[in-house]
C-alpha cells in the first residue's frame, strides 16, 4: 500500500493532505524520515507522524449530518465558532467533512475518516449529483429562468454544466448539479435574476435527508456506503 494511502486509512488526513505531511518530512517509516508518498508499507510497518506511532488503519465510518444554518462545514474554526464536527457527540475517530456547505446553507453533509472515499465523492471527474431546495427572490420563477439553469449559465469562473431543475412552487425550485464550485447554486440563481433567499441540500448522490432533523446525525450502513463507493 502507498504510504499516502496508509495515512489516509489510518485517519491521519485525506490522501492529498497526507502527501503534504510526507513532503514536509513529518512522516517516518521504520524510524527513518520518508518523503516519497509512493513508499510501499503494510500493516506490519512501523509508521509515525511527528514522532507519534500509528496503530494501523482505523475502521472506516461515514455519517450523514443535517447541518443547520450558521454552522460551519469545516473540521475546526480558529474563532471558536460551531462546526459540523460539534454535531457528532462522543466521536472517537478523527472525522472531516466531505466537501462543504456555506454557513448560510443548511442540509445534508457527510463526515468520514475515509480519505479515499471523500476524494472520490468530491472530485469533479466522478460527477456525483447533489440536490438542493432553493427559495428564490425576484418573484415567481418563469420558464425562461428555468431553461437557462437547465442549459447552464455563464459565471465569472466559466459556464456551468447543465442542471436538472424543476419548479415546486412560485418561487421554490429543486436543482441538481454535479459540479462543486464555491457557492455555485447561489451564483447560478443570481445570474438568472433570482437571488437565493434560503437554500438547503436535500440529497448527496443516493442519500437523502429523509426526515433527519436539523443538527442530527446518523451513521450510514454498510449498504449505503457501498452505494456511494459504486458512484
Amino acid at each position: 500500500m502507498r504510504l499516502s494511502k496508509y495515512l489516509a486509512h489510518a485517519g491521519v488526513a485525506s490522501r492529498r493532505a497526507a502527501e503534504g505531511l510526507i513532503a514536509a518530512g513529518r512522516v517516518s517509516v521504520m524510524g527513518e524520515i520518508v518523503t516519497d508518498p509512493a513508499r510501499d508499507v503494510d500493516e506490519e510497518t512501523d509508521v509515525a507522524v511527528d514522532g507519534r506511532p500509528l496503530s494501523g488503519p482505523e475502521p472506516r465510518v461515514l455519517y450523514a449530518v443535517h447541518k443547520p444554518v450558521g454552522v460551519l462545514s469545516t473540521a475546526r474554526d480558529t474563532h471558536g465558532r460551531r462546526t459540523v464536527l460539534d454535531l457528532v457527540a462522543k466521536r472517537t475517530l478523527r472525522l472531516y467533512p466531505v466537501g462543504r456547505l456555506d454557513a448560510d446553507t443548511s442540509g445534508l453533509i457527510l463526515l468520514t475518516n475515509d480519505g479515499e472515499l471523500a476524494n472520490r465523492l468530491t472530485h469533479p471527474s466522478f460527477q456525483v449529483p447533489k440536490t438542493y431546495l432553493a427559495t428564490l427572490r425576484g418573484g415567481p420563477v418563469g420558464a425562461d429562468a428555468l431553461e437557462q439553469l437547465r442549459r447552464g449559465v455563464e459565471l465569472e469562473d466559466g459556464r456551468t454544466a447543465p442542471a436538472v431543475v424543476r419548479r415546486l412552487g412560485g418561487n421554490v425550485i429543486e436543482l441538481t448539479i454535479h459540479e462543486g464550485r464555491n457557492r455555485q447554486v447561489r451564483r447560478m440563481c443570481a445570474a438568472v435574476d433570482h437571488p437565493v433567499a434560503a437554500l438547503q441540500r436535500t440529497a448527496f448522490g443516493p442519500l437523502a435527508l429523509d426526515g433527519l432533523e436539523a443538527g442530527a446525525h446518523r451513521r450510514l450502513s454498510a449498504a449505503e456506503i457501498g452505494q456511494l463507493r459504486a458512484l
